[in-house]
């Protein structure tokens, strides 16, 4: 399959330094694509989850410097930090080597329309019910990841594809519905406020494209529940694309990764 070529491409939420990063998938997608914008929409490395246990496995590096490859050559790479990645947002405005660093930047498709692209931890406020709400959810986020993880696990065995469960049953619980519709209206918000046709952003971990009054809202996904993208072609339609299933790869060994084990492995 040759590999596609995209004008733009938005990927957040990879949360390198986290068990449950799908780190392989992630390095598959950015061998196997070029584009001449590349677009880290938040959280890319899990500070949060590397303070209580560091984690970087030889993927999870071999992600970082194809990232600085690009942007040596000829990809635009911006980085928005996220709220996992929080201790870069004070660089916001400089560089690092080839990469801009913003907290919120508005992306021009080439159809002429303008979004707003954030992580969108910014719109945390007009969502949370509170810290002990919070605080719950995110024990039940561990406990669904967990579920996750085993059941995948268990697919791999039985030479099964990737199928995000966390994901599935996401969707099925009524708080977690509300909680997303919250977040996409106040991200609406922001992007109506700019006078801007759409926003682009990450942080909840689910893929979407919807309108929301009059407001383009895409959500680019992740890649902890699932190997998501937003890609812009040449025309400027959008399209969120899910990796596993465009490339038909059906589990982590199947993956052509034998550059890993290459003379030119990172340290």
């Amino acid at each position: 399959m040759k590999a596609p070529h995209f004008r733009s491409v938005f990927i957040s939420d990879t949360h390198l330094g986290n068990k449950d990063c799908k780190a392989e998938f992630l390095l598959h997608f950015l061998n196997n694509m070029t584009c001449d914008r590349l677009y880290l929409v938040g959280d890319i490395v899990d500070m949060w989850s590397m303070s209580k246990q560091f984690r970087w496995p030889d993927a999870h590096n071999e992600v970082i410097h194809k990232v600085i490859q690009l942007s040596h050559e000829s990809t635009k790479v911006i980085f928005l930090p996220g709220n996992h990645d929080a201790p870069l947002q004070k660089y916001s405005g400089m560089q690092f080597g080839d990469i801009e660093i913003k907290r919120q930047y508005v992306h021009e498709t080439a159809a002429n329309k303008r979004y707003l692209v954030l992580h969108g931890d910014q719109c945390d406020g007009d969502v949370t019910l509170g810290r002990f709400h919070a605080w719950i959810g995110d024990k039940a986020y561990d406990a669904l990841l967990f579920a996750n993880r085993w059941f995948n696990l268990l697919r791999s065995w039985r030479k099964q594809s990737y199928w995000s469960l966390a994901g599935y049953i996401k969707q099925r619980v009524k708080g977690a519905n509300k909680a997303i519709a919250r977040y996409k209206n106040a991200a609406t918000k922001r992007a109506k406020e700019l006078q801007l046709d759409g926003v682009i952003c990450g942080h909840i971990h689910h893929p979407e494209s919807d309108m929301v009054n009059g407001i383009h809202y895409v959500n680019d996904g992740d890649w902890i529940e699932n190997c998501s993208a937003l890609v812009e072609d040449n025309a400027g339609n959008l399209q969120l694309l899910d990796w596993v299933v465009y490339t038909k790869q059906e589990t982590v060994s199947e993956l052509d990764l034998r550059h890993l084990d290459s003379k030119n492995k990172a340290a």
